[in-house]
């Protein structure tokens, strides 16, 4: 009941609040315009005295003048009066509308939008029984850090949680938290670092790069943090170190490693030739590892000429046999390699006539197409 009252009472202030201002300024309006007419006829009735002392006028004139001027003064001043109870009333009237129609519309929203019949939830309550409402989840858990500030199980918990909520600040905070008071392993020396990177725009600074040193002396099988040093060197301008430290991650990586394409194109942009599954030249034509390492032995040139063959090897293959899927899927990839977009864009439409759009292995051709930069609509047209 209380609440009820509560609410009453702020709609009676809120209305009244709206209202006021409305009223005295249209009361002053109607005041200021009564006196100014009142004014002007009694300056006429002044002015017509002097005439008539001057016998500018006939006093018959006169009296007829002063009665004309009388009656319009006794109007403006009767009819003032009549209006003010007539503006009175219409006041009144808005006065009720608006104080009726306000608690009215909010009643009828809160019951139509709200939960009235809902006990009330103090937040101490909330906090205890949080479901999965993740802001009341942070929220318990701040609360108890702020209670327990050496709970370093607590921080570790938060830490990822700030990082998913994009609060780099409190992330950072709470893993070295974490790091203080239950020491160093890989997922706190990595969440660290990149929360770092993060906080410098993506730029591996030394304190990043020490903390990834860090966790790689605990964990030798460690790619996330062994990426981040690679791409240390290539930021640092030094390709031939990048690409080295690249190619044995992607050879230390299984071949279907989600980071395996992330891989090969810091492998590529470092002057590496690669596809997506490492640091292997393309297997176009599915070469042995003689034909592997002999391509890797030779100079750039000869390489590249031995790459662009065994590619139109693959390519005529595929015409003779358009329903091999994963000849398809090397080619497309190839020529984006070689940076022949026409070629790659023609492979693809006819990988398509074979394997449409709304097949499983279409939509497969579709999806790396577009990872590889194509432009697809123009394919499926």
């Amino acid at each position: 009941m209380l609440f009820w009252i509560v609410i009453a009472i702020l709609t009676f202030a809120v209305a009244a609040s709206v209202l006021m201002p409305l009223l005295k300024a249209g009361r002053r309006a109607e005041v200021q315009a009564r006196d100014g007419a009142i004014a002007v006829y009694r300056d006429q009735l002044q002015e017509l005295e002097r005439d008539k002392a001057s016998a500018l006028i006939s006093a018959e004139e006169a009296d007829y003048a002063r009665a004309e001027i009388a009656r319009r003064l006794l109007a403006v001043e009767g009819g003032a009066a009549t209006s003010g109870v007539g503006a009175s009333s219409r006041h009144g009237l808005a006065q009720a509308f608006v104080l009726v129609l306000i608690p009215v519309l909010g009643l009828g929203l809160y019951l139509a939008l709200g939960s009235p019949g809902l006990p009330s939830q103090p937040l101490a309550a909330r906090l205890a029984q949080p479901g999965d409402d993740i802001n009341l989840l942070i929220a318990k858990a701040e609360r108890h850090l702020m209670e327990k500030p050496d709970d370093g199980a607590g921080w570790d918990v938060l830490a990822p949680i700030y990082v998913r909520q994009n609060r780099i600040a409190d992330a950072q905070l709470a893993y070295q938290n974490a790091i203080r008071l239950k020491g160093e392993s890989v997922e706190r020396l990595n969440g660290l670092g990149e929360v770092i990177i993060a906080q410098n725009d993506g730029i591996i600074t030394d304190d990043a790069r020490d903390l990834f040193r860090r966790s790689v002396a605990l964990n030798a099988d460690n790619p996330r943090a062994e990426y981040y040093l690679a791409l240390a060197l290539e930021q640092a301008g030094k390709k031939p170190d990048a690409l080295a430290a690249f190619k044995a991650i992607a050879e230390k990586s299984p071949p279907n490693a989600p980071w395996q394409p992330l891989v090969a194109r810091h492998i590529a942009q470092n002057g590496g030739v690669t596809d997506n599954q490492g640091n292997k030249p393309a297997p176009l034509g599915n070469p042995d590892a003689a034909t592997v390492a002999a391509a890797q032995a030779m100079p750039d040139a000869d390489r590249q000429a031995m790459i662009t063959g065994m590619v139109a090897s693959l390519d005529a293959k595929l015409k003779a046999d358009p329903q091999n899927f994963e000849g398809w899927m090397r080619l497309v990839r190839s020529y984006v390699m070689l940076k022949d977009q026409a070629k790659a864009m023609e492979a693809l439409k006819t990988a398509l006539k074979s394997f449409p759009p709304t097949s499983e292995e279409g939509r497969q051709l579709v999806a790396e197409a577009k990872s590889l930069g194509l432009a697809v609509e123009e394919a499926v047209q």
